[in-house]
Parts: structure tokens; sequence; C-alpha cells
């Protein structure tokens, strides 16, 4: 059986999905929950379930960005509610091909900051829709963002699927 993928802006919707996945995830063993992250809000109170197993970023906020911080959708709090409930966090990387060049490094470097902080409080982090990519470009992209060698590694190696 697959992934369970939710998305949708409503926590309680979310609860409940999550709830009812993980009743059936003690038979298998392989299926992994993940949620697409919204604003902070709802990204802080996803963290705080310990059922669910991935938070994908896919599309970052339009809001603007801080001085020193971007708006990347993740920050010290979220990083240590997803290292407490070892939920890893994921990165779609389907996006970045229909971008154009200013938008592409905005995202890069909102990526980046995510990097950094997930460095900082040892959060896994996986790739999400590789599709048919070669592994060693990928782990180049991933070292490329700031990612450690075997961080880099655990990302390709375990990247998953997610169908819209």
């Amino acid at each position: 059986m697959g992934n369970v993928v939710i998305n949708t802006l409503n926590i309680n919707e979310v609860r409940n999905l999550v709830d009812k996945c993980s009743l059936g995830k003690t038979l298998e063993k392989t299926k992994k929950i993940i949620v697409i992250a919204k604003d902070d809000e709802f990204n802080r109170k996803v963290l705080e379930n310990k059922k669910v197993d991935v938070l994908v970023f896919s599309e970052f906020s339009e809001k603007k960005d801080k001085l020193k911080q971007r708006n990347s959708g993740l920050n010290q709090v979220l990083c240590k509610f997803a290292r407490d409930n070892k939920i890893e966090i994921g990165i779609d990387i389907s996006m970045m091909e229909k971008m154009s060049a200013k938008e592409l490094s905005e995202h890069i470097s909102r990526i980046r900051q995510n990097v950094k902080l997930c460095n900082k409080y040892k959060i896994k982090m996986i790739l999400i829709n590789v599709k048919e990519k070669n592994k060693h470009d990928l782990i180049a992209f991933c070292l490329s963002i700031g990612m450690s060698t075997s961080m880099a590694k655990y990302a390709v190696e375990n990247n998953l699927f997610k169908k819209d």
C-alpha cells in the first residue's frame, strides 16, 4: 500500500485522517503519513501530532521576508516539535522545473534556510517527487543547498513520491 498524503487547510480534518490512517499503520510497516505544509499555525499543530511521519514544504508562502530571516514556514519552535516527535521534513523538488530564475533563487534560499535549521536541530530531511533523476545529481543538489554528506544520502535514499 502507498503512502497517505493529506492536503487540506482544516486542521480537524487532518487530525481525523491521521488518526484513521494510524490505526491501520500498525499492520503495514511501509505506509507513511505525509502532510503538506500550509501556514505557521497549521504547521505547528501538525508537528505536535506524533503520528505524522513527514511534513512536506512544496510551495512557500508569498509573505514578505524579514530582514535576517526568510519566510520559509519553518522556525526554531517548529524544529523542536519535529525533533521531539521524530517527524521528517520533506522538500518537494518537482515545482522547481516550472519556475522562473527569480522564483527559483527565492525558493532555493528558503530551502537553504530550512536545511540550516534541520542541521542545527538534527532533523532528518527527505526529497519528494524526484521522478527519474540521477541519484548522483540529487546528492550534488543536496550538498549545494547546505546538507551534510550523510544528510544528503539519507534524503536521496529515502525519497518519496506523492500524488497530487
